[in-house]
């Protein structure tokens, strides 16, 4: 502390100082007594020039200044409602920023964890942007950023992680997903003509390999078995202004789809056209994958945790802030710079498979049938019927999967409440 006081007063009195203790008065530093002197100032000012700037700064003239705290900030915060940017340019009831029951806190599991520690947000600073900076008659503020070099916390929206979106209305910002994984069930379901619209075809092997007539029928009956899947989600990065919704994608390995149930079929040849085929139609789909496209409310994400650079801007054109990766468009923009763990994505309830998923299964089912003819005699066909077993669809395409408004499990918090409450 007393060194800080004599950086202070050298400041003050041209590299001399003032001996307090003694009552002595000022007395000057040659360099080497001054090189021992050690001083930090609370603030810092930092000036950068539209050429040290990115590159559509730099075209468009346009300069930094931020003043900095060099310190490290503790905060605990509920915020019932953040509207920022509404109304104007963007029409009554849109917001660039919309977001119910934000909290800010440190790092917890539980509410108790949460109400009794706080974010630290460390050297925070505003920055302004500004235009012509060198020339006094024409410099104008473009706009400002609060920020900090680092944030490291806990930050919610919403009150509960439930089926229906809460929390996140409409973001303006940028956002870095990082690349996770998660796994999932489909939802057992029926398969038949009036769902798909399609033919199942193949063929069949009589005499050996001899000879391979082929069958078709619009006569079947299938259920299909829940089966486990495992996800890969990409990393991404959304930005744009006032988005509802997340953009994902990934893949799915699904494992064994078990089915059963009923098919009739006739053999496609003119001497056995009569022949009809009773299949025994259990059996199992493996190997089959699908890539993933997500849409995902962001009423949906509920937690994100925080160890990044974060800042909150607002700017009246398209300015790229120093140290930001994406440039922040005109209106109110919130932007975290690195990567955000969501965690893995694993949905609290089973899938749909579509009649759109099926409409790609079916011709899958029908190559493979045709490539991998199932065999039997004249006498099992007839009496026992042809049996199917597994349709090993590994080499085949993978299914355009999409998938809407998922409730995550690993997206569950806890309220910055003591008591119990939801939100306080």
């Amino acid at each position: 502390m007393k060194k800080a006081l004599l950086a202070c007063c050298m400041a003050i009195s041209g590299y001399s100082y003032a001996d307090i203790s003694t009552g002595t008065g000022l007395i000057g530093l040659s360099d080497g007594e001054l090189s021992q002197v050690e001083g930090a100032a609370l603030f810092k000012l930092e000036y950068t020039t539209p050429a040290q700037a990115h590159s559509t700064m730099t075209s468009q003239n346009i300069g930094f200044y931020k003043l900095g705290l060099d310190a490290v900030v503790e905060l605990n915060a509920n915020i019932k409602s953040l509207k920022l940017g509404c109304g104007g340019i963007n029409g009554a009831g849109n917001c660039d920023i919309d977001i119910d029951n934000l909290s800010l806190s440190g790092p917890g599991e539980t509410s108790a964890d949460r109400v009794n520690s706080s974010a630290q947000l460390t050297n925070p600073f505003i920055q302004f942007a500004i235009k012509n900076p060198q020339s006094a008659a024409t410099r104008e503020i473009m706009g400002f950023r609060l920020s900090a070099e680092k944030a490291m916390g806990l930050l919610t929206a919403g009150t509960e992680n439930s089926d229906q979106p809460n929390g996140i209305n409409t973001l303006s910002g940028a956002i870095k997903i990082k690349e996770t994984t998660g796994a999932a069930t489909t939802k057992a379901r029926g398969m038949s003509y009036a769902d798909t619209g399609m033919k199942i075809k193949g063929e069949i092997k009589f005499i050996g390999n001899l000879w391979r007539p082929g069958f078709e029928t619009d006569n079947y009956n299938l259920q299909l078995d829940a089966a486990q899947a495992t996800l890969k989600v990409n990393g991404t990065t959304l930005s744009g202004n006032r988005m509802t919704s997340a953009k994902l994608t990934g893949s799915a390995d699904i494992k064994d789809l078990n089915f059963g149930g009923s098919i009739t079929a006739r053999v496609q040849n003119p001497l056995l056209s009569w022949l009809p085929v009773n299949i025994n139609a259990t059996g199992y789909i493996s190997g089959l994958k699908a890539n993933l496209d997500i849409d995902e409310d962001l009423g949906f994400i509920h937690k994100l945790p925080l160890n990044n650079p974060f800042s909150l801007s607002l700017q009246k054109q398209q300015i790229h802030w120093t140290g930001a990766e994406v440039a922040a468009q005109r209106g109110w923009w919130m932007a975290i710079e690195d990567e955000i763990d969501i965690g893995q994505v694993t949905p609290s309830n089973p899938i749909d498979v579509t009649n759109d998923i099926l409409k790609q299964v079916v011709p899958q089912i029908n190559d493979y049938l045709t490539k991998n003819a199932p065999s039997c005699t004249l006498f099992t066909c007839l009496v026992t019927g042809l049996s199917i077993g597994e349709v090993d669809l590994s080499s085949a395409k993978p299914l355009y999967f999409p998938i809407k408004d998922l409730q995550l499990a690993t997206q569950n918090f806890a309220p910055n409440c003591y008591g119990g409450l939801r939100y306080c």
